[in-house]
């Protein structure tokens, strides 16, 4: 079948009564002002591409999870929710198309959702409900200035407003809620209300924004009612597989999709009572926001550890997700749940979650190990949990800390797993050893020898390896119930010029502190405390020493020679204490 094309108004019509979403597209995620663009490209006759729907048979319209365009958008994201489909006849399934579609039906019968714009960052906004209008006394040939130039710039006078904060007509500015327009089904009505609101415009209105009144309102309706923009191509084929490459293919070039939102609907089908994108997104949520500590996991990481703990191919494929390695997942699912909540759950006790945990595909040697074992947790008191406890943490810190799994890392992930199947006893030690062989055979750094070190000592204040490498220079590793901050030891206003210039520095030492930033480099960083980081607040090394309690300077590795604590002697603290740090990085691993 060619391509076919209806106005705007049957569209809408159609959304949520004929048209609904596949469980594989991914959530609206267009703001306010891509739907103005929307709309103004609209009303000034340009082409908004093309769509594609799937039209499903009668019999196949069950088989499918379909769900309901969002109406009321809200910024931050809104999910789409789950349609009843009972009755509906030639139903259709919009492959590509989404957020055109949802932006139309957002600006002509909804809502989006924001905070106002004139708060401050600092201070708690709340959302409000906003609709579009258009400004009906704009010239339509003058663009926005405050968008750009005339290429990208809005000629129309759009906007979205809280109803409440609609300015009242007058001779500048006369604001038209945009959805009114559906209100006409005929041109007589729509001729009726126009002349009419003309007859209302105030006196002082100039003849000149008289036509612009008309030509606006005129330009919307026939933009609406009579222009059929929406051209689109139905695919009838009923194979799923075809469907899913067409999708995948004709969304290439648009808004990125996880792999992930493409295999959610497939895992539905495949899963029978069981709603795969409830049960998913439900899980994610879980290990990200219920857990000791905030994480940051992916719906992507759960369905890559899915192949790996299944024994399936680990390459993150669609087509590695046939329907008999589907069928293996599901079997598993409850299996792999537990084991990546219990290895989730024992490194957010080693102090590591989404502040400092650098590549989520570190864990899955682990998961695959506690799969094994569906009981161990390595939380409790045997000698075989606090060995292998002290195992884990190690290899796991050591691994991100030499970006063991920075890239591409199927191959390792690939070998690792070989390696943990050997060893499948239940009072067998993690293998760290043997998948460090992996790594090495890969190329890339698996122990943690003085280079390693070196690497470690150069880390750089606020990143997240940073943060790692300053929890494990603290014995007590009981982290995980506080909220750290990363500290300079010596502040970092000491470092500016004219203070290092008062300070006696010459202009070569001032030249290398500015270009080289030593202040921010690991020796001079130390944890603390959010309420201690803001008690310290630029005090200097001595006097902020003399307010802690005894063990203070030997829990932060801090130099105990007091000569070393004042700025001219700030290389030879550093010396004094990147000593300190690597001496007990070393006695760690």
């Amino acid at each position: 079948m060619g391509y076919r094309s209806e106005s705007i108004a049957a569209a809408i019509k159609a959304l949520n009564g004929q048209y609904f979403l596949p469980a594989i597209q991914r959530e609206f995620v267009w703001n306010p002002k891509r739907i103005i663009s929307l709309f103004d490209s609209i009303m000034r006759g340009y082409p908004i591409s093309s769509f594609l729907f799937w039209e499903l048979e009668e019999e196949n319209r069950d088989k499918w999870e379909a769900y309901r365009f969002i109406e009321d958008a809200k910024q931050g994201g809104t999910r789409n929710k789950l349609a009843n489909t009972d009755g509906v006849h030639q139903m259709k399934l919009v492959l590509d198309g989404q957020q055109r579609l949802t932006s139309l039906l957002v600006g002509l019968k909804g809502t989006y959702e924001t905070k106002f714009n004139y708060q401050r960052k600092n201070k708690l906004k709340p959302l409000v409900k906003k609709k579009l209008y258009l400004d009906l006394l704009k010239n339509p040939r003058e663009e926005d200035e405050e968008d750009g130039g005339a290429e990208e710039g809005i000629h129309y006078g759009l906007a979205f407003m809280a109803e409440k904060t609609v300015p009242k007509p007058n001779t500048k500015n006369h604001w038209f809620r945009v959805g009114r327009i559906l209100d006409f089904d005929s041109e007589d009505a729509f001729c009726k209300f126009r002349d009419e609101e003309v007859e209302r415009l105030p006196d002082d209105v100039t003849k000149r924004q008289i036509d612009f009144f008309k030509e606006n309102m005129e330009r919307l309706y026939h933009a609406v009612w009579k222009d059929e923009v929406i051209a689109f191509h139905t695919e009838e084929d009923q194979d799923y597989d075809r469907v899913l490459d067409i999708f995948v293919r004709a969304n290439g070039g648009g808004t990125k999709l996880s792999k992930s939102d493409l295999l959610l609907s497939m895992i539905t089908l495949k899963w029978g009572e069981i709603n795969a994108r409830k049960e998913i997104f439900g899980f994610v949520d879980r290990i990200n926001k219920e857990l000791t500590r905030r994480n940051n996991f992916s719906k992507d990481f759960i369905m890559k550890t899915c192949l790996v703990v299944t024994n399936l191919p680990v390459a993150y494929k669609v087509r590695n997700f046939n329907n008999q390695n589907l069928q293996k997942i599901r079997v598993k699912w409850d299996d792999i749940k537990s084991a990546i909540e219990r290895a989730v759950n024992l490194v957010n006790f080693f102090g590591i979650d989404r502040d400092n945990l650098t590549s989520a595909n570190a864990l899955i040697p682990l998961i695959y190990y506690l799969s094994q074992r569906p009981k161990l947790t390595l939380r409790g008191s045997t000698p075989f949990e606090a060995r292998n406890r002290g195992h884990v943490r190690k290899w796991v810190v050591a691994t991100l800390l030499n970006r063991v799994f920075g890239g591409s890392s199927d191959n390792i992930l690939h070998d690792s797993r070989a390696v943990l199947r050997e060893f499948n006893g239940n009072e067998t030690d993690f293998p760290a050893d043997g998948i460090n062989e992996v790594v090495k055979r890969s190329g890339r750094r698996a122990y943690f020898d003085d280079d390693a070190v070196d690497d470690v000592l150069q880390l750089e204040y606020g990143g997240k390896l940073t943060f790692l490498a300053l929890t494990q220079i603290y014995e007590d590793n009981g982290r995980e119930t506080m909220n750290y901050h990363q500290d300079h030891i010596f502040p970092k206003n000491l470092f500016e010029r004219n203070k290092l210039k008062a300070a006696g520095f010459d202009e070569d030492k001032i030249l290398r502190y500015r270009n080289n930033k030593p202040w921010n480099k690991l020796g001079n960083l130390e944890l603390l405390l959010a309420q201690e980081n803001q008690e310290k607040q630029g005090k200097l090394v001595d006097k902020w020493l003399a307010t802690r309690d005894d063990g203070f300077k030997a829990r932060h590795l801090i130099p105990d020679d007091p000569d070393l604590w004042t700025l001219d002697r700030f290389d030879d603290f550093i010396k004094a204490r990147e000593k300190l740090i690597a001496a007990r990085l070393k006695q760690f691993f």
